[in-house]
């Protein structure tokens, strides 16, 4: 029997999940969560097979879950749900290590049959995520560049950013000008719409 924990923020979806994976006769949900916090704590007390993560969550994010488990070599294989297929977020998965990257407009049987794969020590990538990042390789900022963008695309302020990301004011200004000045645009808005036409986030 494999054990699945499932963190999904949206309570209509995290229900249909739940129900989705309890009708295979070889899988079991043992918890899920609505918010990252909640789900570490659970996922540090009952240590499942598999988590299946939404990136996306108050608190913590399905990340910065999945950099825990790794960090504390807890043997729990990471899923994680995603809505848009973005380079950074992508990039970050990998380095914690996750055994899956799934989008969630994929069909339900995709999710099971990547339960299964991870258990056994393969990973399960969605093919439009690898495609996405084909497309991404000619990107011109850098690693912290690409992170920063990302949370100007989200719509906060500079200050935000500075606070999300651990980093002064003055720095985030400074990457945002090296963004802009990179890409050949004045602003936010023309950023964005340069980062979207060629897939970086």
């Amino acid at each position: 029997m494999i054990s699945v924990y499932l963190a999904e923020d949206q309570s209509m979806l995290n229900s249909a999940l739940t129900q989705i994976i309890e009708l295979e006769d070889d899988l079991r949900v043992v918890g899920s969560a609505k918010d990252g916090q909640s789900a570490w704590v659970e996922i540090m007390h009952s240590k499942p097979d598999v988590a299946v993560l939404d990136i996306e969550m108050p608190k913590q994010t399905g990340l910065d879950i999945a950099d825990k488990i790794y960090e504390a070599k807890i043997d729990t294989k990471v899923i994680i749900l995603t809505t848009f297929a973005q380079k950074a977020y992508f990039e970050r998965a990998v380095a914690a290590s996750v055994s899956g990257y799934l989008l969630k407009d994929s069909p339900s049987d995709q999710l099971i049959f990547a339960i299964r794969e991870v258990v056994q020590g393969l990973t399960r990538f969605d093919p439009e995520l690898v495609i996405n990042m084909v497309s991404a390789a000619h990107n011109p900022l850098t690693a912290r560049e690409q992170s920063v963008l990302v949370e100007a695309v989200t719509g906060g302020t500079t200050h935000e950013i500075s606070e999300r990301l651990h980093l002064s004011y003055g720095t985030v200004r400074n990457y945002l000008s090296a963004i802009f000045s990179k890409l050949g645009v004045r602003g936010r808005l023309e950023v964005i719409q340069v980062a979207k036409e060629n897939k970086w986030i």
